[in-house]
């Protein structure tokens, strides 16, 4: 069932089991069933502290428990967990069994510490990069916490429930019957919904920190590159981020960072914040930064104020806050937004199989999305404002010979059309006619480019006409002892290797600013700068 090298990986982490655990089946007869009993009955051959039964004793089918033994302590998947869930699955069997999380103490305490009962199901995709997170952090949960519980579920294999339900993306949460959230969540972002007063012990905190030599705002490439930069030369440096990773955890594979032949979004997002860590920065999750005050001196401290009422203060600050999907803003996307409006063919596309779908974008990211769809959906149609595709040609030609996709040059799209619960269709203008048309689709993918997320510094901070923060050659911005790097800047070229660079730019010179003007007096307790 698995390929050797997976299965020889797994041996070798079931080997770390320390209590034993039971793999328990419900199947039926249909061939996902066979398969299931397959992987099982493998898996349960590696270890001599692994079981495997089949009880039949749960209404999904095939689905299976993790289950410790002798306890209630498990963890439940409906479906066959591979793909990106291979993951999943193998953390499941080594917490299960005993094996401690790498999560944060805190982290963990308050996981225990949450009071209610919470009976989680997670809809994912075996082909969705932003699953794994939320379904393994629900994992870790319901093993730490006794009353929680928690089902991962293969939306492709049961599609009556999808469809129930109005699953249009994923992953998709319900608790205790009622949607919790769409899209990926941290463990922190869980615990933070579920834990009331958890964003204002964290407000306090952050509120009681000393200034920081550097302070990088964002946590994607150029964020992370920033911190490893500046924490090694000594200095005290912190970053705050929305989520680390940013935009390239919503990537589905990099194939041209140097040096790394392949790798895929949420693998990188995570090796970026293990090297950040490893450098002792003080990383500050799930903080959104609302307004930038420049020093009010000179060489003083610049202020970051934080969504959650708390602010930072700082000598010198790197702003890093990425980029976002661009929106067609016109009327039904906003109330159709995961409703079959999504951003992420990858992670959705499975929910759309034999439906008709509109790609909107014609670059290399929209072909490339209309190809991927055109595998799983009944019918796909391309549209693009311009006269001209501007993907590669080689993506063009491929997508004209597929026989289930369109593509309609100089269109406007000027509505997303629903019945109050889900997308039936997309409203468009042909721009050499003038003529208005209705396109019958369940699905729009939305895929026209990147917006700087850069609103919460209008007024404070130069920007280009496009929203980007102004730098030059050095990083330094319109405010004195401010830099910026990455997606959110007016460098030219958004590639991950140039955004990690254009950080180290920026730290360096900070760093250089830090050592020019020295330590005043009053912080020199604080600084280590020399």
């Amino acid at each position: 069932m698995l390929e050797a090298s997976l299965a020889g990986q797994l041996k070798s982490l079931l080997e770390r089991l320390t209590l034993p655990i039971e793999l328990v089946s419900s199947l039926d007869d249909g061939p996902k069933s066979t398969e299931l009993a397959e992987l099982l009955t493998e898996i349960a051959a590696m270890s001599d502290k692994v079981t495997y039964e089949r009880r039949d004793d749960d209404a999904r089918r095939p689905s299976f428990a993790v289950r410790r033994s002798g306890t209630d302590i498990e963890v439940r998947f409906a479906g066959i967990p591979l793909g990106h869930e291979f993951t999943s699955l193998a953390l499941a069997l080594l917490q299960v069994g005993g094996y401690p999380s790498k999560e944060s103490p805190e982290l963990l305490e308050q996981v225990r510490n949450l009071d209610g009962d919470f009976h989680f199901e997670t809809y994912f995709s075996l082909s969705c990069q932003n699953c794994p997170d939320v379904v393994q952090a629900l994992n870790l949960m319901s093993v730490l916490n006794p009353r929680i519980s928690h089902v991962a579920i293969d939306g492709a294999l049961f599609q009556d429930e999808v469809d129930g339900r109005q699953i249009m993306a994923v992953p998709t949460v319900f608790v205790n019957g009622e949607l919790f959230g769409s899209g990926r969540m941290s463990l922190e972002e869980i615990i933070g919904k579920l834990d009331v007063g958890a964003a204002d012990r964290a407000a306090t905190a952050i509120a009681q920190k000393d200034p920081f030599d550097v302070l990088v705002v964002g946590g994607g490439p150029s964020g992370a590159a920033a911190a490893v930069y500046a924490a090694r030369k000594g200095i005290r440096t912190g970053i705050a981020a929305e989520r680390f990773g940013g935009q390239v955890l919503d990537t589905m594979a990099i194939e041209n960072f140097i040096s790394v032949p392949y790798t895929e979004g949420p693998q990188f997002g995570s090796a970026l914040e293990n090297h950040v860590r490893q450098y002792g920065v003080d990383i500050m999750n799930t903080q959104k930064a609302a307004k930038l005050v420049p020093a009010a001196t000179e060489n003083g401290l610049v202020e970051i104020e934080l969504e959650s009422g708390a602010s930072l203060l700082a000598r010198t600050v790197i702003l890093s806050t990425g980029a976002r999907w661009r929106s067609m803003n016109v009327p039904g996307e906003d109330q159709y937004r995961n409703k079959g409006v999504t951003y992420c063919p990858h992670c959705d596309g499975p929910l759309f199989k034999g439906k008709r779908v509109a790609v909107i974008g014609g670059g290399n990211s929209g072909v490339e999305a209309a190809i991927d769809l055109a595998g799983l959906v009944e019918h796909v149609t391309l549209i693009e404002f311009d006269s001209v595709l501007r993907a590669d040609e080689v993506l063009q030609r491929k997508l004209r010979s597929l026989p289930n996709a369109d593509i309609l040059l100089s269109t406007l799209t000027t509505e997303v059309v629903g019945d109050g619960n889900k997308v039936t269709g997309l409203a468009y203008q042909d721009r050499t006619t003038d003529t208005a048309h209705t396109l019958d689709v369940e699905g729009v993918f939305v895929q026209i480019g990147l917006l700087p997320n850069t609103e919460w510094l209008a007024g404070s901070i130069e920007l280009s006409d496009r929203g980007e923060i102004a730098i030059d050659d050095r990083g330094q911005t319109s405010v004195p002892g401010v830099f910026a790097a990455g997606d959110c800047t007016t460098v030219p070229y958004k590639q991950i290797v140039i955004a990690a660079g254009a950080g180290a730019t920026a730290a360096l010179s900070a760093f250089d600013r830090l050592i020019r003007t020295g330590v005043p007096a009053e912080d020199s307790a604080a600084a280590t700068v020399g």
